[in-house]
Order: C-alpha cells, then structure tokens, then sequence
C-alpha cells in the first residue's frame, strides 16, 4: 500500500522534511515513488509547499497519508 509520508532530511538539530509517495513498508531513505513538497518547522511562514494537484490524485488512487502530513495540509487548506 502506498503512503504520503515525511521523510527527514538535513542536519541534526535542524531537520526539514519531505513529503513523499512511497511504499507502507520501505525505509524512510528507501525507493520513493513522487516527491510531492517539502516541510521546514523552523520557518514561522510558507513552512509548507506542496503540489496540491498531485497530492489530491494520489489521495484518488488510494495512497494514504500519515496524520502528520494530513494534518498538515488540512492547515494549509
């Protein structure tokens, strides 16, 4: 099954993240299938870019977001 999930990426008290489309069961550095945006936490505005139309055709094909990301972007809308 697919998922929408974050994958952490930079320094190690300052991670940013990446929102992705991979496989449930693969490694956070693993084989992803689309990058979908980024999150950066320590960025009080834009902390959140992400492509909107495809996030929403991955959500129809059945790919399932985590609640972090679905939270997130339920703050943007």
């Amino acid at each position: 099954m697919l998922r929408i999930k974050l994958v952490p990426t930079g320094k190690r008290n300052f991670k940013q993240y990446r929102i992705v489309v991979q496989e449930d069961r693969e490694k956070l550095t693993g084989n992803i299938v689309e990058h979908l945006g980024s999150f950066n936490p320590h960025v009080p505005t834009e902390n959140l870019i992400i492509d909107k139309i495809s996030y929403e055709s991955w959500i129809k094909k059945g790919a399932q977001p985590t609640k972090t990301v679905k939270s997130l972007v339920n703050k943007v809308k």
